[in-house]
């Protein structure tokens, strides 16, 4: 079965400015749409202050040490990966206002998105600060090295390639906190990323639900955006210090990997959309489409090989642990 695009339009016709536009009423429907879903909650609520105290400095409290921590390695390395990643919303607030503007209905969901997503990084610092998960004063430098850095979207050339790319990255980013509470050790802070998985998961709904839009009006500079984004998706956290190794840690510990890409955030967000079942697009847009459907098939190989590296290595880790 095929879809028809249900608007076909030159897609030499449709600038950024041209589609911003285009899509004012679909982005207040979903703008409404969020508001009535989305359910208020306090980021002070998930912790536990009654377990805080003094570190060392300016206070003389104690200094801390890694054994005054509950969350699991794994959990520390990923939960630091997602705290940094928050910590540059200043830079993506910068990167969507500019791109979608301030001002109508596109410009009250920037600011609404930015205020959303500013508790994930408010609500996480404190409880690991509060709890004592992290090393204070390297967490600190880490912040401020990455935030110096800044971030720069790969897909700011393009209003249909920003839409894509959040499209997914929201999804992946709700994987990632999800995962890495579940990893935690610490029943409260799977309780406090569930909160948070389930603000990303929204963002999510919003973007998808826009895309679709765009596959309706522009099919055929859509499905070029979706294939790029696809097959150069990078996480936003990709220039933190550190952040290869740390990566591949995540990655074998089973919090994001290659096969939960393939298959729980790129290929859900492809099947809503029944992306590689469009039909009556233009040379352009088969093209994407069939580079996009080549890619998919060489992504599940990749993961496939991963599968069966990951599972040989915990084994020689199983092994190794049971000899001790």
């Amino acid at each position: 079965m095929t879809i028809a695009p249900v608007q076909r339009t030159a897609s030499t016709a449709w600038t950024d400015a041209r589609l911003i536009l285009a899509l004012e009423e679909v982005v207040e429907t979903e703008l409404n749409r969020h508001l009535k879903v989305a359910k208020e909650w306090m980021p002070h609520e998930y912790v536990p202050w009654s377990q805080g105290r003094d570190f060392d400095g300016v206070l003389g409290g104690e200094a801390w040490s890694l054994e005054q921590s509950k969350v699991t390695p794994l959990g520390r390395i990923s939960l630091v990966v997602n705290l940094l990643t928050e910590d540059n919303l200043p830079s993506y607030h910068h990167e969507i206002a500019t791109m979608f503007g301030r001002e109508g209905a596109w410009g009250t969901w920037v600011h609404r998105w930015t205020a959303e997503e500013g508790r994930h990084g408010i609500a996480i610092r404190d409880y690991l600060l509060a709890t004592r998960a992290v090393d204070p004063v390297e967490l600190e430098r880490a912040r401020m090295f990455h935030m110096s850095e800044g971030f720069e979207s790969d897909n700011a050339h393009s209003m249909l390639h920003s839409v894509a790319y959040v499209a997914f990255q929201e999804l992946a980013t709700r994987i990632s906190h999800r995962n890495t509470g579940h990893h935690s050790g610490d029943p409260l802070c799977d309780q406090l990323l569930a909160k948070i998985a389930n603000d990303e998961n929204l963002h999510m709904v919003f973007y998808r639900n826009l895309l679709r839009a765009a596959l309706e009006l522009a099919p055929d500079q859509a499905m070029r955006a979706i294939a790029d984004v696809v097959i150069n998706f990078r996480m936003p956290g990709h220039g933190m210090p550190g952040f290869e190794r740390s990566a591949a840690q995540i990655a074998i510990g089973g919090i994001y990997n290659l096969r939960i890409h393939h298959d729980d955030v790129l290929q859900p967000v492809l099947r809503h959309l029944r992306v590689m079942e469009i039909g009556g697009l233009g040379p352009e847009g088969l093209k994407a489409q069939e580079e996009l459907g080549l890619f998919l098939a060489g992504l599940d190989a990749q993961a496939a090989k991963f599968d069966e590296r990951q599972a040989a290595l915990l084994a020689r880790r199983a092994a190794n642990a049971a000899k001790k």
